[in-house]
C-alpha cells in the first residue's frame, strides 16, 4: 500500500512538473506574438515625427513608406479615411492594376479559359497636421502586411524662416526711402525712373521673400506623406465565349452560283454593247469581201 502511494506520488509530481512547462511556454509566446504586433508600429513609427515641446525650432516633416498590405483598395480607403478624420487631406492617389501574364486556353468549340496574372498597387500623397503626424503614421501600420521601407525626415527650417523674415525687414525698409526719394522735388526724369526701376526690383525681393516663408509655414503645419502600397499578385480566371461560325448552306450556294452566273452575261453583253461599232465594221467588210472578192476568184 505504502509502495502504491509513493507511485502514485511522483506520477502527480511528474504531471505538475509538466504543467508548469507547458504553462511557462504558452506565456512566452503570447508574450512574443504581442512583443511582434508592437514593434510592426514602433518600426514604422520614429522620434522624428515627434515635435519638441516649448521649442521655437520649425521641422519640415516627411514620410516616405512602402509596404504590402492584404488589399490594396480596401487599405486605400482606411488610410483616405486616416487623412481625413485627422483634419488632413489627399493629395495624389493613383489606384491600378498591372498585368504580368496572360493565357487563353481552348476549353470547347464555344468557350476558352482566360487566364490573367495582375498586381494591384497604389501610391498615396497626404498632407496632415503637423502635430498628428505620429498618431497617423501608427494607425496607417495596422495595414501594413509587410513592410519594405520607411524613411521619415525633420528638416530645421528655423534660421531660413529668420533669414526671410530679416530680408522682407530689409526690403520693406528700403522701400520706405526710395518711395520718399522719388517724391521729393527736383529730381531728374531718368533719377526718378531709375529709383522707380530699384523700387520694382525691392518689392519683388520682398514678395518672394514672403511667399517663401508663407510656403515653410504650410510645409511646417502640414507634414507630407507618400505611400507606396501594393498586394501580392491575383490570378484571375474568366470563362469567356467563342464567336460563333455559321457555315453556308447548299440552297444558298446555288442561289448565289446563278446570280454570279448572270453578272458574268451581264458583263459579257456590256462589253458586246462597247464594241458595237467594231462589230458592225467587221460584218459589213465580210459581206463586201465575200461578194467581190470571193466570188472573183
Amino acid at each position: 500500500m505504502i509502495k502504491t502511494s509513493k507511485t502514485i506520488l511522483a506520477l502527480l509530481i511528474v504531471i505538475f512538473a509538466i504543467s508548469c512547462k507547458k504553462a511557462e511556454e504558452a506565456s512566452e509566446s503570447a508574450y512574443e506574438s504581442n512583443t511582434i504586433a508592437v514593434d510592426t508600429t514602433n518600426t514604422i513609427s520614429s522620434s522624428a515625427a515627434v515635435e519638441p515641446k516649448n521649442s521655437d525650432r520649425k521641422f519640415v516633416r516627411t514620410a516616405d513608406i512602402k509596404f504590402k498590405v492584404k488589399n490594396v483598395a480596401n487599405s486605400t480607403y482606411a488610410i483616405e479615411n486616416t487623412a481625413n478624420k485627422f483634419g488632413g487631406f489627399v493629395t495624389y492617389t493613383n489606384l491600378q492594376s498591372t498585368v504580368s501574364d496572360k493565357q487563353e486556353t481552348k476549353i470547347s468549340q464555344d468557350s476558352t479559359l482566360e487566364i490573367t496574372k495582375y498586381t494591384v498597387e497604389n501610391n498615396i500623397t497626404i498632407r496632415v497636421p503637423n502635430i498628428r503626424l505620429d498618431t497617423v503614421i501608427k494607425t496607417i501600420a495596422k495595414q501594413i502586411d509587410f513592410l519594405e521601407y520607411r524613411i521619415i525626415k525633420a528638416d530645421d527650417v528655423s534660421l531660413q524662416m529668420l533669414s526671410n523674415q530679416m530680408q522682407q525687414n530689409r526690403s520693406s525698409n528700403q522701400e520706405k526711402r526710395l518711395e520718399k526719394a522719388i517724391d521729393t522735388k527736383g529730381k531728374k526724369l531718368n533719377e526718378v525712373i531709375a529709383a522707380e526701376d530699384n523700387l520694382n526690383t525691392k518689392n519683388e525681393q520682398n514678395d518672394n521673400a514672403k511667399l517663401e516663408n508663407l510656403s515653410l509655414k504650410d510645409q511646417v503645419n502640414f507634414s507630407t506623406l507618400t505611400l507606396q502600397i501594393y498586394q501580392r499578385e491575383t490570378i484571375k480566371e474568366e470563362m469567356v465565349a467563342n464567336p460563333k461560325t455559321y457555315r453556308q448552306g447548299f440552297g444558298s450556294k446555288i442561289l448565289d452560283g446563278i446570280i454570279s452566273g448572270w453578272y458574268v452575261i451581264e458583263g459579257i453583253i456590256a462589253v458586246i454593247a462597247q464594241l458595237w461599232s467594231v462589230i458592225l465594221i467587221g460584218i459589213g467588210g465580210y459581206i463586201i469581201f465575200k461578194k467581190y472578192f470571193h466570188k472573183g476568184n
